[in-house]
This record gives C-alpha cells, structure tokens and sequence, in this order.
C-alpha cells in the first residue's frame, strides 16, 4: 500500500468544505466543515453565503485533514478538485485553494467532475469499481443515471431529472411540512413512523407514454405540486395534515421511481452492479428498496456509507487516485471552475 499515490482531495461545490486524503483505495483523512446551519432560515443555499464559507473554512479544513491524516501538503502526489459542476463562486474557492497549495508544494492538480466523484466514492467502501456498471445519482441538484463504462475516461449518460431533482423535492416538501432544511434527513426520519401506503402519490414519466420517449428520465415535480395540493386541501378542510403519513407517501414515491428506472437500465444493458451515490442516497428507505428489488435480478447494490454519499473531499480524493492509477494527464493550472460540467467530462 506504502507505494500507492498519496491523492488530496478538496471539494467546495455547494455548501460543504471538504478536504479528503486517501492512498489508493484506503481513506486516510475526511474533513468537512459545513455551513448548511447559515443557509437553513433562507430554506435553500444562497451563493454568497456559501462561498464566504468556503473562504474562512477553506485552510482550518485543510489542516485538519492534514493532521488527521499524519501527512504534510509535501507527503502529497497530487491534488484533485471538484472544478464542476456547482455553484460558481463556491468552486472557485476550491480551485484556487487547489491552484496555491498545488503551486507552492511543486505538486499536479487534477479539476475532476463532481459528480464522477460520487461514484468513484464508492471504492473507499467496496474496492475497486466493476466495469461496466450504472450509477444512479441522486443529490439536491442532480438525479442522473450513468453507463459506467471506464470511470477515468468517461461516462455515458443515459437520463437526467427535466425538473427537480429528487434532493430538491425533498427539500421542498418538508419545508411543506413544516421540516427543517435540508429536507432528507428529517422525512427519512417523520417516514418511519407514516404507513407510506396511505397516500396514492404520483410516479412521475412511468406512464406507457412517457416511458416511450423518457425511459431512464425523472420528474418530481409533478410529485412536489400532489403533495402540495393534497396538504393544502386538509388545511382547507380544517383538518390536521398527518406528516408522517405524507413524509411516509412522497419518500416511497420517489424511491419508487429512483429504483424502477435504474433497475431498468441495469437489466437492458446486462450489466449486474448498481451504484448509488449522491446525498439522497443516504436515504434508509432508497437503500433497502433498492437492495430488495436488485436481489431478484442478481444485481449487486454498492452504496457508501452514509457520510460518504453527502458532498465530501474523500470522494474527489478518491477520483483523483483513479485517474493517477489510469495513467490520466494532470489539469493545467489554468483549469477553470465550470459551473455547467457535463456529465461526459471526468477530469480536466
């Protein structure tokens, strides 16, 4: 393992200041400071806010994940950074923050995508990643499925979300039902006391139709605007809206729909690992249906733990050790942050 590269990762895309280090497969040091607490009386992430954020937390995050690690910023092969997708202002801090570090310590930086990122992740739980494999991605920003044919040279995107994406719709609808953001964490929790039959909530572009020219797409806002409505009409009625009920209801929708369509693409692609990634992954119920259903088919289910499918620095950290291991050049240090990466773009 001692000759394996040291891969520092730093991730800034969003609200989470990451700093990860890991030597191969191994992960060595995740450090994250979060300013999720300044954006929850807004119900959303501001820009502005996140990226003064990232500016006071960049350094001390940095630090910690140095000394955890018990390595210093010379110890390191290389640097990788989330370049892409995110908020822009947000991922400047990062880059910049990777472009001095990388500069200074005479050291290759890697801009990688976000998203790959999510599901190179994985290979800090599970080992080394089967290819071919699907991911589906599911995050407040994304819910995406991906023919993962060679990670460090690119993906295939097979569908995308055409409205909001799963985290967003969370997000929404517990702020419907009076439940702190971010949104999955607290109807994860009011769900497990709902019957989640209770309720007939619509599955959004699984109609003979819509699958015909949206097979592997999502939509969730249709899901959003019957929860709304259906809330509204107790309210109306003077009646009390039974929140695990609805949190129990919509959860199973989603997941529903999350798991059908990439189940679907794993069995018309013959393809037999599935990996979730992204912060609705860590969503119990998403994991036990997905793992259910799979095993009828013989798929295999990889999902990281938990702390591991939120934005964090061991998942870029963790690209960037597969894209040393394949050989792949290094960034200049010119490389932009791209708030609009496509998902076909790995590495920079």
């Amino acid at each position: 393992m001692a000759d394996e590269p040291l891969i520092l990762g730093i991730e800034t895309s969003c609200d989470e200041t990451g700093v990860g280090i890991v030597r191969g497969h191994t992960l060595l040091a995740d450090a994250l400071a979060s300013s999720v607490e300044e954006h929850a009386r807004f119900g959303g992430v501001v820009p502005e806010v996140a990226s003064r954020a990232h500016l006071e937390a960049i350094v001390p995050t940095m630090d910690r994940a140095l000394k955890e690690a018990g390595v210093t910023i010379a110890d390191v092969d290389a640097i990788a950074v989330t370049s892409g997708p995110g908020l822009a202002g947000a991922l400047l801090v990062g880059v910049a923050a990777a472009k001095g570090y990388a500069l200074a310590a005479e050291k290759p930086v890697y801009g990688v995508n976000h998203l790959a990122a999510h599901v190179a992740v994985d290979t800090l739980e599970h080992g080394p990643l089967p290819e071919p494999a699907i991911a589906l991605l599911v995050s407040g920003g994304h819910s995406s499925l991906l023919l993962v044919d060679d990670l460090a040279r690119g993906v295939t995107p097979l569908g995308a979300t055409i409205d909001d994406a799963a985290g967003e719709a969370f997000d929404k609808v517990a702020r419907l039902l009076g439940l702190p953001f971010p949104g999955g964490p607290p109807i994860d929790r009011e769900a497990r006391a709902g019957n989640a039959a209770s309720i007939a909530f619509p599955r959004g572009l699984t109609a003979a139709k819509d699958l015909a020219a949206h097979r592997y797409d999502f939509s969730f806002s249709g899901l959003k605007t019957a929860v709304a409505r259906w809330v509204e009409a107790r309210q109306r009625a003077g009646e009390p809206v039974p929140v695990a009920d609805v949190a129990a209801s919509f959860q199973e929708a989603v997941c529903d729909v999350l798991t059908t369509k990439a189940l679907d693409a794993c069995r018309a692609n013959g393809i037999e690992t599935l990996v979730i990634g992204g912060g609705v992954a860590a969503n119990s119920r998403l994991r036990a249906m997905a793992e259910q259903r799979a095993e009828k088919y013989g798929i295999q289910v990889r999902v990281p733990r938990p702390k591991l499918c939120t934005d964090n620095g061991a998942m870029v950290a963790a690209l960037g050790s597969h894209l040393v291991a394949a050989g792949v050049a290094p960034s200049r240090l010119d490389l932009p942050a791209d708030s609009a990466m496509p998902l076909t773009v790995v590495s920079v």
